[in-house]
C-alpha cells in the first residue's frame, strides 16, 4: 500500500473537518503531503489516531486486496458530478469496477417494504435500462433497492452506494447480493473499512446516489422516506426526477404521487426514462435480451382455467390490482371468511397470491402481471 493510501485513511479517521481536508488535498495535490500539513497546523491530529489503530489496520488490509480502491478529492478520476455537490466526500472507497462511476447512471430507489407489483416493477425497469446501457445505482436496502440491483445484474451493471464501510454488507440479509455486485459491478462509500451503519449515514449516502446518477426513478415510497430524500436531492442538483404511480389504496405509493404533484415525471415504461433523460449513450450498446424491450405481459383478467379452479378464479377476479383484506374479499365474492382463507392458502402455495401484512396481492412469481 502506498503512503498516499495510508494518508487517506489517517485523514478520514482524524478529527479534521471535511472542508479542511478537501482544501489541503486541493492545495497539495497529494494525500501524504496534505496529512503532514494538517498535522503541523493541528498537533492533536496524530495523537488522536491512537484510538483508531484497529480501524487503520483494517483499512490498510482492505486496500491491500485486489479490486479495492480509494479515490481522493484531488484525483482525476473523482466523479465530477459528485465533486460539484455542496459537501462532497474527501474520499471514496470503491470495491469492484471503479470505471462504472463514469458510466451513464440511473438511480432506482423506493420502499423497503414494497408490494409484489412494486418489486416486479423495479426489477423490470432495472433489467431493461441496464440492457440499454445504463448502470443502475441504488442503496442495497431491502425491497425496491434490492430488486433494482437484482434486475440490473441480469442484463448489465449496477452500483451499490453504502452507508457503511466498503467491507460491510448492510443489511446482512443482502450479503450474497453485495458479493455479486462486487464481482461484476461496484460498491461505493465515503466511509472507510470497518465503519458500521449509523442513522446519519443514510441521508449522506442518498446524496451520493443522487449526484452520480443522471436521473432518479422512485418506485413505491412513503411520504416520509429515504427515497424521497434522494429524489429531492436530485432535483436540487438539477437532475431529472421520475416516479411510477401506484394504487390510491397503497400507502407506499403516496410518496410517488406527491413527487408527481411537485413536478416529477410520471413514467410507466423504461423507454420513457431514456426519453426523459435525453441521453445519447457512448460506446457499443450491450446486447439486449430478447424480451428486455417488451413490457410485462398484461393480465387477461382471468388465469387459464387449467391452472385455477372456479373458486380460485372468483377470488382472483375479486383481488383486482390493489391489496385487500379477507373481509373485502368476502364482500366482493359472497363467500365466507373460512372459504376465502382456504382458497387463499392454495393460491399462496402456488404463487398466485402473496400475503403482505394481512392484505392480499396478486402474486408475481408465476401469476400474470398486474399491469393491465
Amino acid at each position: 500500500m502506498t503512503d498516499n493510501a495510508l494518508a487517506c485513511l489517517q485523514l478520514i479517521h482524524s478529527t479534521a473537518r471535511s472542508g479542511k481536508i478537501r482544501e489541503a488535498l486541493l492545495h497539495y495535490r497529494d494525500s501524504a503531503a496534505a496529512w503532514e500539513a494538517l498535522c503541523r497546523l493541528d498537533r492533536s491530529l496524530l495523537p488522536g489516531l491512537k484510538a483508531k489503530q484497529a480501524l487503520l489496520q483494517r483499512g490498510r488490509a482492505w486496500l491491500g486486496e485486489t479490486g479495492n480502491h480509494v479515490i481522493a478529492w484531488q484525483d482525476a478520476d473523482y466523479p465530477p458530478a459528485l465533486r460539484q455537490t455542496a459537501s462532497p466526500p474527501p474520499f471514496l472507497f470503491v470495491r469492484g469496477r471503479r470505471d462504472l462511476l463514469w458510466h451513464p447512471q440511473i438511480a432506482i430507489v423506493g420502499t423497503r417494504q414494497p408490494s409484489a407489483a412494486g418489486a416486479e416493477c423495479a426489477h423490470y425497469f432495472a433489467r431493461t435500462l441496464a440492457a440499454q446501457g445504463y448502470t443502475v445505482t441504488s442503496g442495497l436496502a431491502t425491497g425496491i433497492d434490492a430488486a433494482a440491483h437484482e434486475g440490473a445484474l441480469l442484463s448489465g451493471h449496477t452500483i451499490a452506494a453504502l452507508a457503511t464501510g466498503p467491507d460491510l454488507a448492510f443489511p446482512r440479509s443482502n450479503a450474497a447480493l453485495y458479493r455479486r455486485i462486487c464481482e461484476t459491478g461496484a460498491v461505493i462509500t465515503e466511509h472507510p473499512p470497518g465503519v458500521p451503519a449509523l442513522r446519519s449515514h443514510f441521508p449522506a449516502r442518498n446524496r451520493i446516489i443522487a449526484a452520480l446518477s443522471q436521473g432518479t426513478l422512485v418506485i413505491e415510497a412513503a411520504i416520509r422516506s429515504g427515497a424521497l430524500i434522494t429524489a429531492r436531492l436530485a432535483a436540487e442538483l438539477g437532475k431529472e426526477v421520475m416516479a411510477v404511480p401506484g394504487s390510491i389504496h397503497n400507502p407506499v405509493a403516496y410518496g410517488c404521487h406527491q413527487l408527481i404533484r411537485e413536478g416529477a415525471f410520471l413514467v410507466e415504461q423504461p423507454e420513457e426514462v431514456r426519453h426523459i433523460l435525453g441521453c445519447s449513450l457512448n460506446g457499443p450498446m450491450p446486447r439486449t435480451p430478447a424480451d428486455a424491450h417488451l413490457p410485462p405481459k398484461a393480465s387477461q383478467g382471468t388465469p387459464p382455467a387449467s391452472q385455477l379452479n372456479a373458486a380460485q378464479q372468483q377470488v382472483w377476479q375479486a383481488l383486482g390490482h390493489d391489496a385487500v383484506a379477507i373481509d373485502t374479499l368476502c364482500l366482493r365474492t359472497g363467500l365466507t371468511a373460512a372459504d376465502i382463507s382456504s382458497i387463499l392458502v392454495g393460491m399462496e402455495l402456488s404463487g398466485w397470491v402473496e400475503n403482505r401484512f394481512g392484505r392480499y396481492h396478486r402474486g408475481m412469481t408465476v401469476a400474470p402481471s398486474a399491469r393491465g
